[in-house]
């Protein structure tokens, strides 16, 4: 049973550094279309360094540098902490949700998988939590209360936002400093719609932290080799 274990452990190694080199690809086409063409990228883009201001490539650039983060450690031996792969997986994951669940059917209109925006709102997020599922059958468990990690950016996000438009004003488009839109129903509901995106980048890190329970990669003593 130990070295079925053990094989199996192996294989989903090889699967998630493979998953990891996807991830980096992925990033970087993302970069390319953001930062170096003129083409026109859909929904939520900008030109060049201006598009560090959305979630979504900060998000995207983060999980490509924790993937190259991975792979390094993995080359030399060494552990990388799980939590930082689920931080990176939360972060895309929160950008998938939010895009697929609100701003799509919201505004049904615009094209938010276009470009790198088909990379960086689709793909990328769906190998990385992928990958996390894989990673965390065979690595160290992550105490609950570290799950709470994962609201860190999304809050800091959100105040920053927040406090943009409190400052210089909501502006009016395609010039508004309130480019998600989120203001649209007044301040109110915006509040809200902020406070709901911490809450959806925790409950993301925990259905991806327990997510094994729910499939077939859960398998007894699985956990015998550490990443």
């Amino acid at each position: 049973m130990n070295t079925e274990n053990s094989k199996r452990n192996t294989v989903r190694w090889k699967i998630c550094f493979v998953l990891n080199i996807i991830i980096i690809i992925f990033t970087i086409i993302g970069m390319y279309y953001m930062f170096l063409t003129d083409k026109d990228g859909g929904a939520l883009t900008s030109k060049g360094i201006y598009n560090l201001k959305y979630f979504t490539v900060l998000s995207n650039i983060f999980c490509g540098g924790v993937a190259v983060a991975k792979i390094v450690s993995d080359i030399k031996g060494k552990t990388l902490p799980l939590i930082w792969k689920l931080l990176a997986a939360t972060e895309v994951g929160v950008t998938f949700a939010v895009v697929a669940f609100f701003l799509q059917p919201a505004y049904p209109d615009l094209d938010m998988y276009k470009g790198g925006n088909l990379y960086y709102h689709l793909l990328e997020p769906l190998v990385a939590m992928t990958e996390f599922v894989i990673l965390k059958t065979i690595s160290e468990r992550i105490p609950f209360k570290k799950t709470f990690l994962a609201i860190i950016p999304t809050a800091v996000y959100g105040f920053l936002y927040t406090g943009n438009i409190i400052i210089n004003g909501k502006g009016e488009w395609p010039d508004t400093n309130d480019f998600y839109g989120f203001l649209n129903w007044g301040y109110g509901f915006g509040t809200l719609i902020f406070a709901g995106n911490v809450l959806v980048s925790w409950i993301t890190a925990l259905i991806l932290l327990h997510f094994d329970k729910l499939i077939i990669l859960k398998v007894p003593g699985s956990r015998g080799r550490n990443m």
